[in-house]
């Protein structure tokens, strides 16, 4: 192995020659790397326990956070409760449907997002008239009454706005059929309220809508029984967690999976009313067709059953369509029948009547002498016919309608006892039928009374009523001498069928059953028709129906003319209360006429066409025999 050369002198590399000065520069870069590591593995500790803390201690914290901002508790509104009547026939009931709606701000945001993954996806107006044709080819071009052609879509979604209603009232499976296609389309709950009868028994059921300012939006009662019953037709709302566009906004956010229940909403109660869908069908006609037959300003009637107190049928002849209550008049939506009050005139007469039977201050053969007037205070009051001293039955008092014999019979029972009976038949407060606006009528109080007001009150005058109120007051005679507070609301029925009744009706006993069955068979006569015998015929002999017995009182008021706060010299109330069948009462029913002008102006002969109805519908068993004739005047 050779050795080094000793002969030349040694080279040393290059690499070794500067090493000291490059040892020194190092030095510091080592100082400054291990730094910057040092530095660097702080910052990752820093970190790393900030997301430990972020992940493990404030996630459910922070998640809740963001749960507040995107997520609203709503009320879900409750299916609302129909309305039958007493055989089950719906006449309201509710249909599901939906509202169309968008989110433009929403929707021109994730249309961006999905153009910039894919440019070719077409323009954002591309998608809209997409949408647009859509809905048009789906819906047609018009529902329930709003457009829905493609250019009406087009307008509404390309509104600059944070919230759009396309459409309401659409059919749930059409508007499911666009959402599935289009997931930026929301569909909202609704509900229409139908009225299938249209105008049949409106002024008791009333009108119901949906509502979109109320806490949810919901359908609710604007007349009628609708809004009296509200809160029992519209149940209990229920409540859902959805994501909005803001925490505390209703404006739901379109899409799937973006709504859970928390409580479910229980359905509305139904009603079952007493009314007779048939029978109602019947009156409102009749009603409508003699009310314009006798040019009456108005016209209503009621059945009522007499053992009950139901009200079979309620008719005006002003009524309107709950479907389209929008264009009805202020006279259309009202039930004159409870709201409007009127002097009865001398259909009022029959509590003289009961009341002198019941003291035993005349029998029904008794005799009065009947002057043609008599004197009241500072009053002279007259008979409607021109007549001279008169020898006439109790029983031809009532069916000649006697102004003076009324009077001379109260004149002994007496203003006290007379008083007390005016409020045993049920005037001057409300009858408690469960009737929307029912007005009380009015009877002076007994300490106001001046002494021409007892020349009144016997014969119909200076006090008010309802037809109801008089009706009711011929279902005490019809049922024995016992008032039942008429109703007509008869059962409440629940989603799953489970029928409750209502409680029957307060009672109140008036008078005895013989003095009732007196009553009765007194204003038989009423309808007593002797041919060419008008002194021995009643005033109301076009009410009588062949095969049945009828009993019922004939009446004209005077109104008041406002020219001179007095009463009119032409212009009337017409009424007539009426029993069916007079020797075992079924039905009581009432008419009031409105100052009829045409002929004739008389109530008796609707009567005989409603009693005739009700004899056929309910297939009544004709009179074991006919009224008998009897003498009036003797």
């Amino acid at each position: 192995m050779p050795g080094p050369s000793r002969g030349r002198p040694v080279r040393r590399p290059l690499s070794v020659r500067g090493p000291a000065p490059r040892r020194r520069r190092g030095g510091n870069s080592r100082v400054r790397l291990a730094t910057g590591r040092l530095l660097l593995v702080g910052a990752l500790l820093l970190a790393g326990i900030k997301l430990v803390q972020v992940q493990g201690f404030q996630a459910e914290a922070l998640s809740a956070q963001a749960q507040q901002q995107r997520a609203t508790p709503i009320d879900i509104p409750a299916p609302r409760g129909s309305i039958l009547d007493r055989n089950g026939n719906q006449l309201a009931f509710s249909v599901e449907a939906r509202a169309l709606y968008v989110v433009p701000p929403r929707m021109r945001q994730e249309w961006a997002a999905a153009q910039e993954a894919n440019p070719d996806i077409g323009t954002y107006q591309e998608r809209l008239a997409d949408i647009a044709a859509f809905i048009e080819q789906t819906l047609g071009k018009e529902v329930a009454g709003q457009k829905t052609d493609r250019d009406t879509m087009l307008a509404k979604l390309s509104r600059d706005t944070t919230y759009v209603e396309l459409v309401d009232n659409v059919d749930p499976a059409k508007a499911a059929v666009i959402t599935e296609k289009y997931n930026n389309v929301g569909s909202e709950y609704r509900a229409v309220r139908v009225y299938p009868n249209g105008e049949l028994a409106s002024n008791i059921i009333g009108a119901a809508n949906w509502r979109k300012d109320t806490e949810p939006p919901a359908t609710h009662g604007l007349l009628g029984l609708e809004i009296a019953q509200d809160n029992l037709l519209a149940g209990r709302n229920g409540q859902r967690i959805v994501d909005t566009v803001q925490g505390n906004d209703n404006v739901v956010i379109p899409g799937p999976n973006r709504s859970r229940e928390l409580a479910a909403a229980v359905p509305g109660k139904s009603l079952e009313l007493t009314l007779d869908v048939d029978t109602q069908y019947a009156l409102q006609r009749m009603v409508t067709d003699y009310t314009r037959k006798t040019s009456a300003r108005s016209g209503s009637a009621v059945v009522m059953d007499s053992r009950t107190g139901e009200i079979l049928a309620m008719a005006n002849d002003k009524t309107f369509d709950p479907n389209d209550f929008g264009r009805a008049g202020e006279d259309q939506l009202r039930n004159i029948a409870v709201t409007s009050v009127f002097e009865p005139g001398s259909v009022n007469k029959v509590v003289t009547a009961a009341t002198a039977i019941e003291d035993g201050i005349y029998q029904p053969d008794s005799v009065l002498q009947v002057d043609g007037r008599i004197k009241v205070a500072d009053r002279v009051i007259q008979d409607w016919w021109q007549h001279g001293p008169l020898d006439m039955t109790f029983t031809g008092v009532f069916a000649k309608s006697s102004n003076v014999g009324t009077l001379l019979t109260a004149q002994k029972i007496g203003q006290d006892r007379y008083a007390d009976m005016l409020r045993r038949f049920g005037l001057g407060e409300r009858t408690g039928s469960g009737l929307p606006g029912e007005e009380a009528g009015y009877v002076p109080p007994l300490q106001q009374w001046s002494g021409s007001t007892f020349g009144n009150l016997p014969i119909g005058q200076g006090l008010s009523m309802t037809l109801l109120q008089m009706t009711g007051m011929y279902q005490a005679i019809a049922n024995d001498g016992v008032r039942i507070a008429p109703r007509i609301v008869r059962a409440e029925v629940s989603a799953d069928g489970g029928r409750k009744e209502i409680d029957p009706a307060e009672t109140e006993r008036v008078v005895s059953p013989q003095t009732a069955k007196a009553v009765r068979d007194m204003f038989r006569a009423v309808v007593q028709n002797v041919p060419g015998d008008q002194v021995e015929s009643g005033t109301g002999a076009p009410a009588a129906l062949p095969g049945y017995q009828i009993s019922g009182k004939t009446g004209t008021a005077q109104q008041i003319d406002p020219k001179c706060d007095c009463y009119s010299t032409s212009q009337y109330w017409i009424t007539f209360a009426g029993i069916l069948p007079a020797d075992n009462p079924r039905f009581v029913v009432g008419i009031m006429l409105d100052n009829p002008t045409g002929n004739p102006q008389s109530a008796a002969p609707l009567f005989h066409d409603v009693a005739s109805y009700l004899a056929q519908r309910y297939q009544l068993p004709m009179s074991a025999e006919q009224s008998p004739v009897v003498p009036l005047v003797r």
